[in-house]
């Protein structure tokens, strides 16, 4: 019957359209208005978020889509009959409560908590949804009993919305959440996790008001008594008799007929929707706090909330609306606080709903220096990195250093430390910043890229950037020659003859492939090469190399170490092992056996750099720039008893590669052994041929401080972040072969630099600063007037 009567309305609008009033159509186009007006409201109020968003989005548009097909299906209509309908159910769609139970879910702290948040949830939205629903649909299909065949098909329209809604809820869209968070938990949804009080709060906002509730269910009985008695009353035929005969009724009365006309026309959508507003905000929308309590509320110092009384007792706690601690440094400190007792603060935090997210700061530090709080695990215990990091900075302001305020030059805020914890450094009191430059573009092996470099002496960058724009026109060709890190344990024996029988064992070829086996069951990636044994009396120490992928690999190493230490004192029970390294690695410290045997990556480059380019660019020549080259990093170095010192100045250059790209700068004392060459080249000895031998650069692409996101995007400038999926290692050895190539521009730049004289005059120009003192300027001191950089 429903589907007839939406026919014949449809029939009857087409024949009635031409006598709508102007009035009428303004007064429709209008509603539709408000309703886009009102959704567009809803939306603005989840913008916060952009996962509550993208959430509310999906959300409404599958809302739509189900509502959609009940209509065409169950009434039999055509799509472009479905304009008022549409309108009509995003008007009584409501997105507040899908955010709130969205915020449930987002609020765990794991996969296996998401279900129960979600259960949680709709334990408590469910029964007030539940019932807000049944007084919508019998209040809005008061209308269906109206007898105007337009007013009651809106009137079902209405109540299928709000039914196909309350589905949906309950049915489609905590499946949706519990699946989609489940499967993508690795994304962190909120970097600051909500604590349990917060939680609790949010559970205690969402409980139903009892009066409101008792007040519902009074008018759902009594809409049910209306229902029954007027179609008990009539039965189908008799209601439609006078559904006619009401529709068809004329009388003399002209503001009847007006309304009469005013209701079949159009009007009766314009009634209806002013009623289904009305419905919406007295018994659907969530009631907020009004304005003057929310700017009281927003006002409140978010790090100040307190508990006021024992735990166990009932009492009011003042809070911020999301808990959220936010320290401001810099605060006046002459505010009292009230501390509590170290025994109340004790119980707030050993409390599992409670924590330390509810104690003041003050409170906290009192918990550190009575031991009860590690200072290395403020972190953890607040579970909030950078609320720990700010108080362990008061700790060191206030009890370790003696004037106030000394940290405040030294930034720590809007900084991921969730992946410095366990990985980078301990202790956090904040972060360095550090200017970052680049040179370039270097045109190595036929790609043109852009260094980054971070550092603090000036003209290094502009000096790199000199030699990268002389080495363009022919570009700089590198190799990789060797590949593999160290690790170099030491033993010890009874005798030398237990240790000369060891050394013998370890060097059988048999025997090496066992050892290799266990080596290579401790890594996916690590992969032993060989094996170099030397004996101090009953001493043997024992070099490991190893190809570890694209990490530098002294993490893989040490691990397959101990597994191979353990296999060969199964056949040597007597070996005592004294030290997994024993320098014979050799890690951090300057040895020949890196320069010799290479360490990491061994790599060399060359270029051809032609005469005009020397003359133009480098402002000297190929003779001049060859003789200083053997006279300082040859000559001078084998005279200084330097070991992989033949350079002018590697240690530079690697040690900002290293900075901009998460490298561990102390191994630059290894990586930046270096030996340039420079000879003439061409048919007459005019144009320069270069290289650099750079047999042990440490550096890995994953690991370390290549996890943190400036590093990381460094990385992405040279296109070598993370590991290479398609070939392990293909990373870190292109990261190897780019230091090497801009160690080379940088050697090209500074000698031509050195032999034309202009080192001095460029770093009095660049690298000088321009404050003078004013006793300088003083002619009665007996001092000697430091040289402007405007007089160089």
């Amino acid at each position: 019957m429903a589907s007839e009567i939406f026919r014949s309305y449809v029939i009857s609008s087409i024949t009635q359209e031409a006598d709508y009033s102007s009035i009428e159509v303004i007064g429709m186009n209008a509603i539709r208005c408000l309703t886009i007006i009102y959704c567009i409201y809803q939306f603005k109020r989840l913008l916060k978020s952009k996962y509550i968003f993208a959430v509310a989005t999906v959300f409404t548009i599958f809302s739509s889509i189900v509502f959609t097909s009940t209509v065409l299906n169950i009434f039999a209509i055509k799509t472009s009959d479905l304009r008022d309908a549409l309108f009509f159910f995003l008007l009584l769609i409501d997105l507040s409560r899908a955010a709130v139970l969205a915020m449930f879910a987002f609020d765990s702290k794991g996969p296996n908590e998401v279900k129960s948040n979600i259960a949680n949830g709709l334990s408590l939205l469910g029964p007030g949804i539940t019932l807000d629903t049944i007084v919508e649909i019998l209040l809005i299909s008061v209308g269906t009993l109206s007898g105007i065949p337009r007013l009651e098909i809106l009137s079902w329209l209405a109540c299928l919305s709000v039914l196909v809604n309350y589905i949906i809820f309950m049915t489609f869209y905590p499946a949706c959440l519990s699946l989609v968070l489940e499967l993508s938990f690795l994304t962190n949804f909120y970097k600051t996790k909500v604590s349990l009080l917060s939680m609790a709060f949010k559970e205690e906002d969402q409980k139903p008001n009892p009066v409101i509730q008792r007040v519902k269910l009074i008018m759902a009985a009594g809409l049910v008594l209306v229902h029954a008695k007027s179609r008990w009353m009539f039965n189908g035929n008799e209601e439609q008799d006078i559904s006619l005969s009401r529709f068809n009724r004329t009388d003399d009365s002209v503001p009847s007929e007006f309304v009469t006309r005013w209701l079949n026309n159009g009007g009766d959508i314009l009634l209806i929707s002013i009623i289904a507003i009305v419905i919406k905000f007295m018994f659907v929308e969530d009631h907020e706090i009004n304005s003057s309590e929310k700017q009281n509320i927003e006002k409140m110092p978010e790090s100040n909330f307190t508990i006021d009384g024992p735990v166990y007792e009932d009492k009011e706690v003042q809070t911020s609306p999301s808990l959220k601690y936010e320290d401001v440094e810099g605060a006046d400190d002459d505010i009292p606080r009230l501390c509590r007792t170290l025994e109340e603060c004790l119980k707030i935090y050993r409390n599992v709903d409670l924590g330390a997210t509810a104690l003041s700061d003050d409170e906290l530090m009192m918990l550190i220096r009575n031991r009860h709080i590690a200072p290395h695990q403020i972190e953890k215990a607040v579970d909030d990195p950078e609320r720990g990091v700010g108080i362990r900075r008061k700790m060191v302001e206030k009890e370790f250093l003696v004037h106030p305020g000394i940290l405040a030059d030294l930034p720590y805020k809007n900084y991921d430390y969730s992946k410095v914890m366990g990985a980078c450094c301990e202790n956090v009191i904040g972060y360095m910043p550090v200017p970052v430059g680049y040179a370039g573009p270097l045109f190595l092996d036929g790609k043109e890229l852009y260094i980054p470099m971070a550092t603090t002496e000036g003209c290094l960058v502009a000096s790199t950037n000199r030699g990268c724009r002389a080495l363009r026109l022919n570009g700089v060709t590198s190799s990789v020659v060797g590949d593999g890190m160290t690790r170099g344990p030491v033993v010890r024996f009874p005798s030398i003859t237990r240790a000369s029988d060891a050394m013998g064992w370890v060097q059988d070829k048999d025997n090496y492939q066992k050892i290799k086996e266990q080596f290579d069951s401790s890594s996916r990636f690590a992969r032993l090469q060989r094996i170099s044994v030397k004996i101090a009396g009953r001493y043997l120490f024992m070099r490991f190399v190893a190809t570890t992928g694209d990490a530098m690999g002294m993490n893989m190493l040490s691990k397959g170490t101990e597994y191979s230490l353990k296999y060969v004192q199964q056949v040597f029970k007597d070996m005592e092992i004294l030290s997994l390294s024993g320098n014979f690695c050799t890690d951090k410290k300057p040895a020949a056996v890196n320069w010799i045997e290479g360490r990491g990556k061994s790599v060399v480059c060359e270029a051809i750099v032609p005469a005009k380019i020397i003359g133009e660019v480098l402002k000297t020549n190929v003779n001049a720039l060859i003789d200083v080259n053997n006279s300082k990093n040859l000559i001078g170095s084998a005279v200084a008893g330097s070991i992989g010192g033949f350079n002018a100045h590697a240690a530079n250059i690697v040690t900002a590669i290293f900075i901009a790209t998460g490298q561990d700068p102390a191994q630059n004392v290894g990586s930046s052994n270096c030996m340039t060459l420079m000879e003439p080249w061409g048919l007459n000895g005019e144009d320069l041929y270069m290289s650099c031998t750079m047999p042990c650069i440490e550096l890995g692409t994953v690991g370390g401080g290549t996890i943190l996101p400036a590093q990381g995007a460094c990385l992405d400038i040279l296109g070598v972040k993370g590991a290479n999926l398609q070939e392990p290692g293909a990373n870190s050895a292109q990261l190897a072969k780019i230091v090497c190539g801009t160690v080379l521009a940088g050697e090209l730049s500074l000698l031509s630099a050195l032999t034309a004289g202009d080192l001095v005059k460029s770093h009095l120009r660049h690298n000088r600063s321009t404050t003078v003192l004013s006793q300088a300027l003083d002619p009665s001191k007996n001092r000697y007037l430091l040289p402007c950089k405007d007089m160089v």
